[in-house]
């Protein structure tokens, strides 16, 4: 019998139950309704009040202390260099699966933060915008790897974020509509002068590989604050992203501009062998390949459970 003590588990985060995060909320005030979480809220992904109070507001605190921290970083660096210039937004990403809810998780973590006490100006964007137009994914027989790293503009991601973080006044990104399923190529939307700014997206953790010729290449993941990913198991990510297919069927691919209206017209069995094809041959390989293997680089690990409640919060220890 081995008498000998046993160690703590040694990991880089601090894990809580949902009980125990919640308690972390202190006495923040709650700042949204029900009619705000009805428009934050994502297709297939049910959100209500309790969430809101149990998980993202001990968030929305934890972030306004970070980023008071970097603000008061910033100063004093400011007093020891002896001059003052514009401070850069504090950037935080919010990665995962498709279909785990990440559009909700940044929408309303942006709709809190903004309206916190004193809590300078907060915007949101999404890589998105940053995929390589359907022309060229089709001429590069990317169209099945839409989602993957190689089907993103990476130069112009790094550009915008290196330009976030170089502090300059004006900054635009470009616009992704989910309904013609494409870049729009005369939409920018403009990042003016903000102290915090949201990324979300599939791959905003990564960090390559790096290149054989031993040069120094920067990742969008540089340039993070601080990262939240968003967990949940195979099997429920795969019944979501099914699910919301099949709703999407009924609701905006019924729309004439929809790229995919031809899935509104065919049979409720074709449908759903069509959505169980995009699963497994794109974004299961797309989870497994590239986005699941960020997860550790996360501050914030949000585990899901069946119902979409978040059943679990990582924090890594600082």
């Amino acid at each position: 019998m081995d008498d000998r003590p046993k160690l703590p588990s040694l990991s880089p985060y601090t894990t809580f139950s949902r009980k125990e995060w919640a308690a972390l909320r202190a006495d923040t005030p709650m700042t949204l309704d029900d009619a705000d979480l009805a428009r934050l809220a994502s297709l297939n992904d049910p959100i209500d009040i309790s969430e809101v109070e149990q998980i993202y507001l001990p968030i929305a605190r934890l972030l306004a202390f970070y980023v008071a921290a970097r603000q008061q970083l910033f100063r004093a660096t400011q007093r020891f260099l002896g001059h003052s210039e514009t401070r850069v937004p504090y950037v935080v990403a919010v990665a995962g699966s498709v279909a785990v809810g990440k559009s909700t998780t940044a929408r309303v973590l942006r709709a809190l933060l903004a309206r916190w006490p004193d809590m300078p100006k907060v915007q949101l964007v999404t890589t998105d915008g940053f995929l390589l137009p359907n022309a060229i994914l089709k001429r590069e027989g990317l169209m099945q790897r839409k989602g993957f790293p190689e089907s993103y503009d990476v130069q112009a991601l790094l550009r915008f974020v290196s330009d976030i973080k170089a502090g300059k006044a004006h900054v635009t990104a470009p616009v992704y509509s989910h309904l013609v399923y494409d870049v729009l190529p005369n939409e920018r939307e403009t990042i003016e002068q903000a102290d915090i700014v949201i990324l979300e997206g599939l791959n905003v953790l990564q960090i390559g590989e790096r290149p054989k010729n031993g040069r120094v290449m920067p990742h969008v993941s540089d340039f993070i604050d601080f990262g939240i990913y968003l967990d949940a198991d195979e099997p429920l990510l795969h019944r979501w992203y099914v699910e919301r297919f099949m709703r999407l069927r009924n609701t905006a691919f019924r729309d004439p501009q929809s790229y995919f209206r031809k899935y509104a017209e065919v049979s409720e069995e074709e449908a759903l062998a069509t959505a169980e094809t995009l699963w497994n041959d794109i974004n299961l390989p797309n989870l497994r390949e590239n986005i699941r293997p960020t997860r550790p680089r996360a501050d914030l690990i949000l585990r899901k459970g069946r119902s979409h409640r978040i059943e679990e919060v990582r924090l890594r220890k600082i």
